[in-house]
């Protein structure tokens, strides 16, 4: 039978996640992988999640082992808002303003549903956390990439293109700004406090949403924390997702989607067409979780560990790669990433083979892109890989650079 002619135009458009496909190798014996975005399962709290997830299975059955409301677990949501609060200075929320979603994937997808049409536009940054990309693309908008810099997007190029929209008589079909607003996915860079303010002073002027992700703003290992965009906005026009992969656990599936209830209410209704519900037994252990201690209190070693790893890790890309003229990198203030970008000439795509030969496993920047890739760019994440794996990790990227520019018959030039 020929399928082909049966997949819908959506399903057609959808590609592998590359990442997945570009980490299988990572399992192999002897890679060092600087490329999965993963926490270090030594920082589960692995004994406390057993012991209230046995309380919660015999205790709590009726509920967490039943349906829930696509809304998600009332508990989870009042522990979320306390969290909220307490941490992030956001006051005057109700349930009627979180939503939980089945990790921030979820979420983004969800986005996705709400706002975008085929004729719509979005401004996402240049380079996109993929995720965002994967989840925005099945609904085949016009996309507007907006460069990043070492404070965040250049909201110069934004308005620019904002404006070409307005004389077109199009700005109406630009529906909202993504930015990870900390320790960017897969850029590590973070939007500066003016530039989080004049972003909300553009989308008053030409009427757009701001989704603001923040996977990882409370892995901060130094630097002064910013007040989230949501914030500074009142949540007037700004929707903020979380999630409890990186300060909890991944296997969780747990995200949370706040914004104005009206938003809420839309995107409880595309929900219900996906899933129903969220895990009621996740979100049940993870709202007892959140009752019994406090989360950001419990992260504080995996913030220390992270730090020392990401310290570490920079002291290697000096030592290995400092000498190499026309290369740079972001030094994180916090997160689970840096980005690194090769003098012209480098595609490190086509150099992945040999940095498998060499038993090193990083994800080339073209990933990152939904459209024209920067080819000479890379995502390296510092938080799986021991201390040792990161200065030898380190070494064998140097010699892959080193084997590919001989390869390709570039001139490696070195500083002086």
């Amino acid at each position: 039978m020929n399928f082909e002619s049966k997949y819908s135009v959506t399903v057609k458009r959808i590609k592998s996640n590359i990442i997945r496909e570009l980490l299988k190798t990572a399992t192999q014996e002897g890679i060092i992988s600087f490329g999965g975005g993963i926490p270090d399962p030594e920082t589960f709290p692995i004994e406390k999640l057993s012991e209230i997830s046995k309380e919660v299975i015999m205790n709590e059955y009726k509920i967490a082992l039943q349906y829930g409301s696509t809304e998600g677990d009332p508990e989870l949501i009042k522990q979320y808002i306390r969290l909220l609060e307490k941490y992030e200075g956001i006051s005057g929320l109700t349930e009627e303003n979180l939503m939980i979603t089945t990790g921030s994937q979820q979420a983004l997808f969800i986005i996705g549903t709400v706002f975008l049409d085929e004729d719509s536009y979005c401004a996402v940054s240049k380079p996109i956390y993929l995720g965002a990309g994967s989840a925005f693309n099945q609904r085949n908008p016009n996309y507007i990439s907006i460069p990043l810099e070492k404070d965040g997007m250049n909201l110069d190029i934004l308005e620019e293109e904002l404006e070409k929209l307005k004389k077109d008589g199009k700005i109406d079909k630009f529906k909202f700004v993504y930015t990870v607003s900390n320790f960017h996915n897969p850029a590590g860079t973070t939007l500066s406090l003016e530039k989080r303010k004049r972003l909300i002073e553009l989308a008053e002027k030409y009427d757009f949403i701001i989704i603001e992700d923040d996977p990882y703003g409370a892995l901060r290992f130094e630097g002064e924390k910013l007040p989230s965009i949501f914030k500074l906005n009142n949540g007037e026009r700004v929707i903020l997702l979380n999630t409890f992969s990186k300060v909890l656990s991944p296997g969780l599936r747990i995200g949370v989607i706040i914004g104005n209830k009206q938003l809420i209410r839309k995107m409880v209704l595309a929900k219900q067409g996906m899933d129903l519900c969220s895990s009621t037994l996740t979100q049940r252990i993870a709202a007892r979780f959140m009752e019994k201690y406090d989360l950001f209190e419990e992260i504080q070693p995996t913030i220390k560990l992270y730090k020392a790893k990401k310290d570490k890790f920079m002291e290697a890309l000096d030592k290995y790669l400092g000498d190499i003229d026309g290369i740079d990198w972001i030094h994180p203030e916090g997160g689970l990433f840096s980005w690194i970008k090769l003098p012209e000439g480098f595609d490190t795509m086509e150099m992945f083979e040999i940095a498998k030969e060499n038993k090193i496993i990083y994800i080339p920047g073209e990933t990152f892109y939904v459209d024209e890739p920067e080819r000479n760019t890379l995502r390296v994440s510092f938080c799986l890989p021991s201390f040792e794996e990161l200065e030898e990790g380190t070494k064998r990227l140097r010699k892959t650079i080193e084997e590919y520019a001989s390869k390709k018959g570039l001139e490696l030039k070195l500083k002086k």
